[in-house]
């Protein structure tokens, strides 16, 4: 009879872990951000969930959030990039000047700081890649090198920059008006989210029917129901502001910029190529994958999006400024490893990534509205960064258990309950 149930324990626990997924700590961090949500929602008197507290905290973190995305890749290959605050405030500053100074339109200045980024990635890269210099040496003599030169080209003063510029991160929403109470843009932004996921949840249960993984129709069906309840309960959130003032026009930019790295990283031969380099780089090259390709192109997409988040700060705030980008690199390295990537490369998603940068900006501003001071804010955030990468190491070293440790492991388990 025990063994009986002990069977279905263990078919229980399969049901469980396929449900999840092979990343069962973004679905944990999926879950402390909900925890996180309700307690400040709770002890803030409801003003965490504001429409307004809602479009600040998502067009306040937006540079975080592209920073993020970036740096999972980095980290997922084995790497580190330290220069990512300098860079993007480098780049914000250097494309500030230009325009004021030039007259050039807008659009090409937002060109011509993205090309910046992607050249001082590419450099980067080629230093990592061919003259094999660590990415830890070489990102913090960046770090070093353009916060120097920012201060330098700035005189110490801030750079504004032109109207038009704001608006990609400043602009929100157009007003549609209203639809059942709700913002009519917001609601049309969660028809649109809801097919993606939808589209996505289908093309995944078909891929593990092709793959021959034995799974059965009710888990991407839960799945897909959870995640569509997440969205509308965004858009019913966010919905509630007024009309044109919802969701801010750069949370669309990190929306666009997650659904396109998800899709690279989980869904293409590239991505594939950088899990493995990250996972085991012997094993990678002896299967013909080219390595320093890969490094070469994922520190390059880490300048592209370290200019692209610098921009998007600046818009924001309507000037660039010489703190700008100060230790951004850490609160966007914080936010990979809350997020589940290991610490040692090879494994690590996309929306985790994300998910820990949101709990990051949670913390940060239900901290804000507690009236919690800065000191005490990043005890607590050191001790969340802690916790989440002890956790990871748990994790991996678990999942790092053979077989037979595993069996030996739960018939000493069932020994001992038999007693």
């Amino acid at each position: 009879m025990r063994r009986h149930n002990s069977e279905g324990d263990v078919t229980a626990m399969g049901l469980i872990h396929t449900s999840l997924g092979r990343h069962r700590q973004t679905y944990l961090i999926g879950n402390v951000l909900l925890v996180l949500v309700i307690v400040f929602q709770i002890v803030t008197g409801g003003r965490m969930l504001s429409p307004s507290n809602l479009y600040n905290l998502f067009a306040g973190n937006a540079h975080i959030f592209i920073l993020t995305i970036g740096m999972v890749m980095v980290v997922v290959i084995g790497q580190i990039d330290l220069s990512v605050g300098s860079v993007a405030a480098f780049v914000s500053m250097t494309t500030a000047l230009t325009m004021l100074h030039t007259g050039i339109p807008w659009w090409l200045g937002l060109i011509f700081g993205v090309a910046i980024g992607v050249i001082i990635g590419a450099i980067q890269g080629l230093l990592l890649t061919k003259v094999a210099v660590p990415s830890f040496v070489i990102t913090l003599a960046g770090m070093l090198i353009f916060r120097g030169i920012v201060q330098w080209e700035s005189q110490g003063l801030s750079t504004p920059v032109p109207a038009e510029f704001q608006i990609v991160g400043a602009g929100s929403l157009p007003n549609l008006g209203r639809w059942c109470g709700l913002d009519t843009a917001t609601v049309l932004l969660g028809i649109i989210v809801s097919v993606v996921v939808i589209v996505d949840q289908r093309a995944r249960f078909r891929r593990s029917l092709k793959r021959g993984v034995e799974t059965t129709l009710w888990i991407p069906i839960l799945r897909g129901a959870l995640l569509l309840a997440a969205v509308w309960v965004i858009v019913w959130l966010c919905g509630r502001g007024a009309s044109g003032a919802t969701i801010p026009l750069s949370a669309l930019v990190v929306l666009a910029l997650a659904i396109v790295y998800h899709l690279l990283a989980g869904r293409t031969q590239f991505g594939r190529h950088m899990y493995a380099v990250g996972g085991n780089p012997v094993a990678a090259h002896l299967s013909g994958i080219n390595i320093t390709r890969v490094q070469f192109l994922v520190m390059t997409n880490m300048g592209f999006l370290a200019a692209l988040a610098g921009m998007v700060f600046a818009s924001r705030a309507t000037a660039a400024g010489p703190q700008d980008g100060f230790l951004w690199e850490l609160d966007a390295i914080a936010a990979v490893f809350i997020g589940g990537v290991a610490i040692s490369g090879g494994s690590g998603t996309i929306v985790g990534g994300i998910l820990g940068s949101i709990v990051m900006a949670v913390l940060n501003n239900g901290l804000l509205l507690l009236g919690v001071g800065s000191d005490r804010a990043q005890v607590i955030k050191g001790v969340v960064l802690l916790i989440a990468v002890i956790y990871s190491l748990v994790v991996k070293r678990e999942e790092s258990l053979s077989i037979g440790e595993r069996v030996l492991r739960t018939r000493a388990f069932s020994l001992v309950s038999t007693k």
